[in-house]
């Protein structure tokens, strides 16, 4: 089989539990190279520990990480790292008390190539315009929506090939997720990198993503196509609000 034919990303009968309570049990879930996938559910269904047993933050009871060709879980955070994943925290976890340019620079902590780090900065400012205007601007100073910004910006200085994102959305005016959600299309098509979007936001990760999967109390309840998933009666009614099937579906 091909490097190409292969998932980028799959998990296989992943468990984890916290001493007896159960997080997550059985998840599987596949993400190819160059997709989004999106990961959706109420509060407390396990999205969050199925991105953090991904990047090692938490260790699998039972089950399978593969990334690429290699199986993954059981390594440290840094050598995964290394691998070229990194995960936007919920909640963004910025430096507040450093400026927006050296938050950047600790997302290229790896990289030893100044010329290439500069240009990527460039790049930033060109699809983040506002946080050019704020380079030397603390970055606790800026608004919840910039501050998302620095904190999807500071990933991608270490140029993943792939981004989890953890609900990147959360408490952002209307206008302001428009835009997270144009960077995270522009992130994907652009510079080719795979995502694994966590959202309770629905609409929008349906919108975003090829394939979805749906969390129930730390259970894979429904996956599918992310265009079918939109039209499907008890997704509608339970996740995006919807009992008119004649509504439609808008960022």
């Amino acid at each position: 089989m091909s490097l190409a034919s292969k998932p980028h990303l799959s998990l296989h009968n992943l468990s984890v539990y916290y001493d007896t309570v159960r997080a997550i049990e059985g998840v599987g879930l596949k993400a190819n190279r160059g997709e989004i996938i999106a990961l959706i559910g109420s509060n407390g269904a396990g999205k969050t520990t199925t991105l953090r047993a991904i990047t090692g933050l938490v260790k699998p009871t039972f089950g399978e990480i593969w990334y690429e060709d290699q199986r993954i879980n059981g390594l440290p955070p840094h050598r995964i790292a290394e691998l070229g994943i990194r995960m936007v925290p919920e909640g963004r976890r910025i430096f507040p008390l450093m400026s927006v340019h050296d938050n950047l620079l600790m997302g290229a902590f790896l990289r030893r190539n100044q010329a290439e780090i500069r240009q990527d900065i460039e790049r930033i400012c060109a699809r983040f315009p506002r946080l050019a205007e704020r380079m030397k601007q603390a970055a606790g100073t800026l608004s919840g929506g910039e501050q998302q910004m620095v904190a999807m910006s500071r990933a991608l200085m270490a140029r993943p090939k792939l981004l989890l994102l953890d609900e990147p959305s959360l408490g952002l005016a209307p206008m302001v997720v428009r835009e997270i959600a144009r960077a995270i299309q522009a992130v994907n098509r652009e510079d080719g990198v795979t995502v694994v979007l966590v959202e309770q936001n629905s609409r929008m990760a349906l919108r975003l993503s090829s394939q979805a999967y749906v969390l129930e109390t730390g259970k894979i309840a429904l996956a599918g196509a992310s265009a079918e998933l939109q039209t499907n009666d008890r997704i509608r009614r339970l996740y995006l609000g919807i009992s008119d099937e004649s509504e439609p579906l808008t960022l």
